[in-house]
């Protein structure tokens, strides 16, 4: 093999060496499989010599590429509008440029997420927001690929990264109940593609079912006319709280399952005329950096977003290095409510304003 820097060849490596060309690409690809002193002495006189191996045949000489995916269940475009991928896809990157690895995002192509699945060339994935029986988890567990979910289900023998959903929304609907309010929307992120409902079991549903557990502790119904679904992100967020309003909602409490449509429907009920928290409180979801800067800050569940893609990459390279083990086949990360000036006493009387018409 004809692997070069400069003029210096991996013949003349094993000349020098003495030893042969299969060895000398031992030295550096498979070392485990050559004597450690003869290890040294290749790398020594490559040194010497200003040799190096050429990264492509590296790559097809241990049948890696390098990369990692990160798989994802709705097209870029949408998840890169929600501003808790960006910081979850930088913890992956973070971790994963550290080892030397690259990050290939995974998205449905023409709508197939298995399509995508087929085209990738990685060495594991990182899957996010789907659960463990998706097609697409099982395709990639029949293909051998190391995995490791994050916001799912576990199940036996795969690596899982969340946090407790349920029990933070419960901490949301609490902290508004608390304030006094009664009348209540909740806005989930909508569901991924060639799915028409929230999974019940899926990070909405879990944080719905908080949602709901909460308030019927005080006697408060959250029926499914007050459930509706947005793109996870601030216009998201503001096209479908107007378009509630047009069509008759009037809570005093907005339970917002991402920050990104949080602060949507904060600007919404600006353009309405409500005035957050005297008129409206709002709570979000995630904590994104975002959420402490708007006016008003953002009431919100605090979750370590980038932590979570740092833990993720940091199981899923712990398996391709074989040094995984039954202590990181999950990870369940804390969360807590943080309190700001989104959020306030309900009121005794609300500002009526006359609908408008549906956002295009």
């Amino acid at each position: 093999m004809a692997e070069r820097t400069g003029r210096t060849r991996i013949s003349d490596v094993a000349l020098g060496a003495g030893v042969s060309k299969t060895t000398v690409s031992f030295a550096f690809n498979s070392p485990e499989r050559v004597a450690p002193e003869t290890v040294e002495r290749i790398r020594e006189v490559a040194r010497q010599m200003g040799y190096e191996p050429h990264p492509v045949a590296r790559m097809l000489a241990q049948r890696r590429t390098y990369t990692i995916g990160l798989l994802t269940p709705q097209p870029l475009a949408s998840m890169f509008a929600n501003p808790f991928f960006g910081s979850f896809s930088e913890g992956v990157a973070r971790v994963a440029e550290a080892e030397g690895f690259g990050l290939h995002f995974i998205s449905p192509v023409q709508g197939s997420l298995a399509r995508a699945v087929n085209r990738a060339t990685v060495d594991g994935v990182v899957a996010i927001g789907l659960s463990g029986d998706h097609p697409e988890i099982e395709q990639i567990r029949q293909a051998g690929l190391p995995m490791v979910l994050v916001d799912s289900s576990a199940f036996d023998g795969q690596g899982v990264i969340d946090i407790d959903d349920e029990h933070a929304a419960g901490q949301a609907a609490a902290h508004l109940l608390g304030l006094g309010h009664r009348d209540f929307l909740a806005i989930a992120v909508e569901p991924p593609y060639q799915q028409t409902r929230l999974d019940p079991e899926g990070v909405m549903g879990r944080r719905l079912r908080g949602y709901r557990a909460t308030l019927a502790l005080a006697g408060v119904e959250l029926p499914d006319s007050a459930v509706l679904t947005s793109p996870a992100s601030i216009h998201g967020g503001v096209s479908t709280f107007l378009a509630a309003w047009s069509a008759g909602h009037r809570p005093t409490g907005v339970l917002a399952m991402s920050d990104g449509i949080a602060i949507g429907v904060i600007q919404a009920a600006r353009r309405l005329g409500l005035h957050v928290p005297e008129d409206l409180s709002v709570v979000g979801f995630d904590d994104i950096e975002l959420a402490a800067l708007v006016d008003p800050p953002l009431t919100t569940i605090h979750q370590p977003i980038r932590e979570k893609g740092e833990q993720a990459a940091r199981l899923l390279l712990a398996g391709l290095s074989g040094r995984g083990g039954t202590q990181l086949q999950s990870l369940r990360l804390e969360t807590h409510l943080i309190v700001r000036a989104s959020s306030a006493p309900a009121p005794r009387a609300r500002k009526e304003v006359a609908p408008i018409q549906s956002p295009r």
